[in-house]
């Protein structure tokens, strides 16, 4: 409520009400600097005596906290890390365990692209009809030269070398920008981040000049931020979608091999069946990718090489002169002889390279050199060979093109051929399932999805991960376009349209990569959007033309993730100002005293919060409806830093809030969007008392040795002897150091004994607050829109956003903390 230019924030109580004066401005006066916060633009507090109670017969004064004029302080100053080492020690892989990896990628990324063989040339060829052997010829020509251009060349040579440490898909390409540019809507960058081990900025070359230009017009133009992070939650949003198509698409191809075996099995015997298997596949997704790899691999490994099989045995039986497709002239005669029709069978052509996305995004599930072998030496060959196959029988049976696949198999081999081929297109769904549970994760990271449950797994590779959430809404999703379309036709064509928006976001993302931090030759960096972008927009020109024949279903999955995506992105941007500006200044907590203006009684509080630096406006809150705060205050922040994992000995920072008897302290746990949490809060309350216990102790020794440093530098220029003035110098030189806490003697001048009493006493202190618990003090917040908003504004943060807000996972859930040990506050965050 507003009175007299006074608006309540929060749940005060009735005795003692936090106020906030309107001075002419407010915070739309208020400037924001990216990548850091400046302290002078949060709004103070002061206190003042509360007469009104006096007036309502109170005993007792009690104060209220009141923002007044603004005010710098010092306290931007950066923390001291905790950690042991700054390295990683990654241990030597094996080849036999890189080819064990190889393995298992048979059955978690190419099993999406192992299955194209059974829908690519009965779509093709549903578009343009066999008149020629130009057109067998010409159309296998189109496949090989995808395959060998996009997969293989691309993904395989160029964008696999485009991880951030061993991660990909869109968010590990953005965020591994973000490190090099601070483009980065949450601005919660540190410097300290940059000290992390993997982290790595890579050194400057002669391309430098052009790679600042670049980072210089990325962080200094909001236009190109927003449209950057618009791409990448496309990007991701079609990889989404692709986990919804995929298994309806794989599993319904493999089925419908039974419509002209068994009399009388008809469209709707082929949906129940589909729809049956896709439920048991998202039914064993639980039991984690590492599982359902070693599960999946043999039957992929079989699949391909009966694949390769086939097709060889149909090439030597039938046309072996169709190995002359490799000349591209071919895709010239098809062309001219078919024109618009051929330009329309490109739909079909490029479903041959559906799942090649996998290879990039499932990339933290294995490694490079693994996804290489697989794809090199089983994958390619094999498919080349299908392919080949097909083409040879299309050379003596033109009219077999709606069922090439399981009319070309030799007689006798049908149903072991057809239960193996039902088996890969399950497995198949298993490559885009994976990735899309990867892109969320990391995309809840970066803060630009709602929070989730996630379930780790594998205790040997962290990135496996399980979203039950996800995986039911891909499965409902799945059995409704199943029901819906009940065709391959038409699900083909929303297919084309999802994977190849998905490979021009990730042509353009490594194209930035490559001019902003490999400073490749300006030349050679210009040629890879050339040459690949241009082929993926000749495909993207093709199967937008089949949006209303299907293709608007991946459109629309695209978008409703795209707006959900952003619309928490939006608001998380616009929650984390509100609370840089409502940030309390040191003058009022210089000015409250070390009591805190209450009682301090034994405990540990943990006040967690978003802000990486200053005093959250929360605590007024909770100083305001609390009778007392314990003896020991740490403002804990949950972040996420754009790098795939951190270390734990690089965990957590720390500083000091206020002088030492305040005991008072801030820490930044610092996370990567791939790490999991997977501590309990009796570990992490363990740790992050060890690492305070260190960082007291190196801010300790530091002083110590800051000081000895001062005292031999007055013993260098004075004539005296030192004793004769160090006790009227050392005090104020090191309350100077201290910013104004009480002075410390350092144990150099205190009898030559080795220990610092104060921090002994804090250390004593420390452990005693510890074994009387931990409490767990926590912000409720309510995100609104002000009054003079615009409309648009007023819908997405009060409704949409708040949505969101109400129905993800709570803090508390997400921050790993104990029920029995909350304390939560209301707040108000006008944004």
């Amino acid at each position: 409520m507003e009175e007299d230019g006074i608006e309540e924030v929060g749940n005060s109580s009735a005795s003692a009400r936090l106020l906030r004066k309107r001075s002419g401005g407010g915070d739309s006066s208020s400037r924001w600097v990216d990548g850091s916060e400046v302290d002078s633009e949060s709004p103070p507090w002061s206190l003042i005596d509360d007469d009104e109670k006096r007036s309502e017969g109170h005993g007792s004064v009690r104060r209220r906290l009141v923002r007044k004029l603004k005010s710098v302080d010092s306290f931007d100053v950066e923390a001291m890390a905790i950690s042991g080492s700054h390295s990683h020690h990654s241990k030597e892989v094996t080849i036999w365990q890189t080819l064990g990896l190889a393995f298992q990628t048979l059955g978690v990324v190419y099993g999406d692209m192992g299955t194209s063989p059974l829908y690519v040339f009965s779509d093709v060829f549903s578009k343009v009809h066999i008149q020629s052997d130009i057109d067998v010829l010409g159309a296998l020509s189109l496949v090989i030269y995808t395959i060998a251009l996009v997969p293989l060349a691309k993904y395989c040579f160029i964008v696999l070398k485009a991880n951030d440490n061993g991660e990909g898909g869109t968010f590990a390409l953005y965020s591994l920008i973000c490190r090099y540019a601070k483009i980065n809507l949450l601005p919660n960058h540190q410097q300290a981040d940059e000290y992390i081990s993997s982290f790595r900025l890579k050194l400057p070359t002669p391309e430098l000049e052009r790679a600042l230009k670049i980072k210089e017009k990325l962080e200094h133009n909001s236009f190109y931020k927003t449209l950057l992070l618009l791409l990448v939650l496309t990007g991701t949003s079609m990889i989404i979608g692709d986990g919804i198509l995929t298994p309806a698409m794989s599993v319904m191809s493999a089925v419908s091999g039974l419509e002209g075996k068994i009399p009388g099995f008809g469209t709707g015997a082929l949906v129940s069946v589909s729809i049956v298997i896709l439920v048991g596949l998202f039914a064993i997704q639980r039991f984690g990718t590492s599982k359902v790899g070693l599960t999946f691999a043999p039957c992929l490994a079989l699949w391909f090489f009966s694949l390769g099989s086939i097709g060889l045995y149909n090439l030597i039986k039938y046309d072996i002169s169709v190995v002359k497709a490799v000349n591209p002239a071919y895709i010239y005669f098809f062309f001219k002889k078919n024109s618009g029709k051929a330009w329309s069978a490109l739909g079909g052509c490029v479903l041959c390279i559906t799942g090649a996305e996998a290879m990039f995004a499932d990339l933290g599930h294995f490694s490079v050199p693994s996804i290489q072998i697989a794809f090199s030496f089983v994958v390619f060959p094999c498919l080349l060979l299908a392919y080949l196959g097909q083409a040879a029988y299309l050379m003596k049976h033109p009219d077999s093109t709606s069922r090439i696949f399981y009319d070309s198999i030799p007689d006798g081999l049908f149903w072991p051929v057809f239960v193996i081929a039902t088996a890969a297109a399950i497995i198949a769904s298993q490559a885009m399932i994976s990735a899309s549970f990867s892109c969320i994760k990391q995309s809840m990271a970066l803060g630009c999805f709602p929070r989730l449950k996630i379930i780790h797994t594998s205790r040997r590779f962290m990135g496996q991960i399980y979203i039950p959430v996800i995986n039911w809404f891909l499965m409902i999703m799945c059995i409704l376009v199943v029901a819906t379309f009940r065709s391959t036709t038409d699900i083909a064509n929303a297919y084309g349209i999802a994977e190849v928006g998905v490979m021009i976001v990730s042509t353009t993302l490594v194209t930035i990569v490559m001019l902003l931090i490999w400073q490749t030759n300006i030349f050679l960096a210009l040629c890879f959007p050339v040459v690949f972008g241009s082929i993926e927009l000749i495909y993207l020109s093709a199967v937008l033309s089949k949006i209303t024949e299907g293709g608007w279903l991946p459109l629309a999955f695209a978008s409703f993730f795209l707006c959900v995506m952003y619309i928490w992105n939006f608001g998380s941007v616009l929650k984390y100002q509100s609370e840089v500006r409502g940030k309390i200044s040191m003058d009022f907590m210089n000015e409250l005293g070390s009591s805190l203006g209450t009682v301090r009684v034994p405990g540990i509080g943990l006040l967690y919060n978003e802000l990486v630096h200053g005093i959250p406006s929360v605590l007024g809150q909770f100083l305001l409806d609390l009778p007392a705060i314990h003896s020991t205050l740490i403002f804990v922040c949950i972040k996420y830093v754009p790098v795939p994992v951190v270390s734990q000995d690089e965990r957590f920072l720390f500083r000091r809030i206020c002088p030492k008897d305040y005991h008072m302290f801030q820490c930044v746990a610092r996370y990567g969007y791939k790490d999991v949490r997977k501590e309990d809060h009796r570990a992490f309350e363990q740790l992050l008392v060890e690492s305070l216990e260190k960082f007291m102790r190196k801010e300790a020794s530091e002083l110590e040795l800051e000081t000895d440093v001062v005292d031999a530098e007055l013993d260098r220029i004075s004539v005296s002897p030192r004793r004769s003035y160090s006790g009227e110098l050392s005090v104020p030189l090191i309350q100077h150091v201290e910013g104004g806490e009480s002075a410390v003697l350092p144990p150099s001048m205190m009898g030559g004994t080795d220990e610092d009493p104060s921090l002994e006493y804090e250390l004593s202190a420390l452990r005693e607050a510890m074994e009387s618990g931990f409490t767990y003090l926590l912000g409720h917040g309510d995100v609104r829109a002000k009054k003079e908003s615009f409309f648009l504004k007023k819908l997405v943060i009060n409704y949409f956003y708040t949505f969101l807000r109400t129905n993800c996972r709570g803090g508390a859930a997400t921050m790993r903390v104990p029920h029995m040990n909350i304390i939560q506050v209301g707040m108000t965050y006008m944004v």
